[in-house]
């Protein structure tokens, strides 16, 4: 430990007795006092957007436990465990249990808490700490027993706060950037697709998906329950929604797999069927890359090859998938169905221009997939940058010519 540096429990460092929010589940209305949860700090800032509001009688119960107040920290217990935010307006309102509340002493700077409580260092204390099966939280008891050091004298705080808000400031910089370049890359590729689809060609020809199918329908999984254990555990993979979501065009991977039995109520697609979601998540394509069963909230498309291709009628998708999720909504859950794709005509050219598009399309795609890596990395460095500071700052070993290089290696 470096001299003039102390290691002290959150309780040691906070006034009064670190709490948390209500225990009781609150009735919410369309406006009063703001309520805030967990949710509110996964950022590690506090939304102030999407907060829910109580009636002045609850508030003023609530208020009489606990009034949080600027500069205080709010802790996600659960969930998020070991995500904080800093209390930054002035203004009255109240919390959930979810939160604990930390109301830091004048033996330390808030922000210099918070950056604490954010990093590895404290997210390792926590991790060690958690209690409960399923979701996991922090007990009160636990919270108060977490260690930090940190300098006595609040001139070095001072001096240390400083250096991590211009880092950091430069590093959420290049964060944003990052960001704004991975969000481009994704918009050129989808404003190509849409414009190829929706700027038709001479002779091109709207037609059903059935029209251009040798097989079309929904999939089957007639045997109720449908999460029987009988019908699991053979050699025959069967997907869901979620496996084409997740896929990259190509479904490569199943989350279950079927039996004798399981494939007796269901029905076995060819390797190349194209896949679309039409309940949980819509509209979602990829295309199976093994012979695979899936239930009636998939539809399977295998394309007549004399009229058009796999690889085209799935772009063909992706482009319209804007339109068909629109028409899926307004249901307690959103959904659509075979009708939807029975009656809606889509554009296809002929078989040499779709070969054409279809290569187009396969170069700008994988050229876009090496740009999103490249900035997915970016992130990820960026990200361990930062808990990089944090552990030289906590660990007390960071240097001045540290501080120097830190810009530097942000905006790299």
């Amino acid at each position: 430990m470096r001299e003039g540096w102390a290691e002290k429990k959150l309780s040691e460092i906070c006034e009064g007795k670190i709490t948390d929010g209500t225990h009781q589940t609150p009735k919410y209305f369309d406006r009063g006092y703001i309520f805030l949860s967990s949710k509110n700090v996964t950022s590690g800032v506090i939304d102030w957007e999407n907060v829910k509001y109580l009636d002045e009688s609850q508030h003023i119960e609530m208020q009489k436990r606990l009034s949080p107040r600027i500069n205080d920290i709010l802790l996600a217990k659960n969930g998020t465990t070991g995500v904080a935010a800093i209390v930054d307006k002035d203004i009255i309102f109240d919390i959930y249990v979810s939160l604990a509340l930390l109301r830091p002493s004048e033996k330390i700077m808030p922000r210099l808490l918070w950056y604490f409580i954010n990093s590895l260092i404290a997210k390792k204390q926590f991790n060690k700490r958690l209690k409960g099966v399923g979701v996991p939280n922090l007990h009160l008891k636990e919270i108060r027993e977490v260690v930090i050091p940190y300098p006595e004298r609040l001139t070095e705080q001072k001096h240390i706060v400083a250096i991590l808000d211009e880092a950091f400031e430069g590093i959420d910089k290049a964060v944003a950037n990052a960001e704004k370049n991975l969000a481009n890359a994704r918009e050129l590729f989808e404003s190509y697709l849409n414009s190829i689809f929706t700027q038709k060609g001479e002779g091109w020809v709207e037609k059903t998906l059935k029209q251009v199918s040798v097989d079309f329908g929904r999939g089957k999984s007639k045997h109720r329950p449908r999460n029987d254990p009988k019908l699991y555990g053979g050699p025959y993979p069967f997907i869901q929604t979620g496996d084409v979501r997740n896929c990259d065009h190509i479904i490569l991977t199943s989350s279950q797999s079927y039996n004798d039995a399981g494939l007796a109520q269901s029905k076995l697609w060819p390797k190349g069927t194209i896949c679309i979601t039409i309940a949980a998540n819509i509209a979602e394509t990829g295309i199976l890359g093994f012979d695979s069963c899936f239930p009636d909230s998939v539809i399977g498309i295998v394309v007549d090859k004399t009229q058009t291709t796999k690889d085209f009628v799935e772009y063909l998708l992706q482009s319209m998938k804007a339109l068909i999720k629109a028409k899926g909504k307004g249901s307690a859950q959103d959904n659509i169905n075979l009708a939807t794709f029975e009656n809606e005509l889509f554009p296809f050219p002929g078989l040499e221009e779709q070969e054409e598009i279809v290569i187009r399309l396969n170069e700008l795609s994988a050229n876009t997939t090496n740009l999103e890596a490249i900035y997915q990395k970016k992130l990820i460095a960026l990200a361990e940058l930062k808990q990089s500071i944090l552990q030289k700052v906590f660990a007390g070993e960071l240097t001045a010519e540290d501080t120097t290089t830190i810009k530097d290696e942000a905006v790299a």
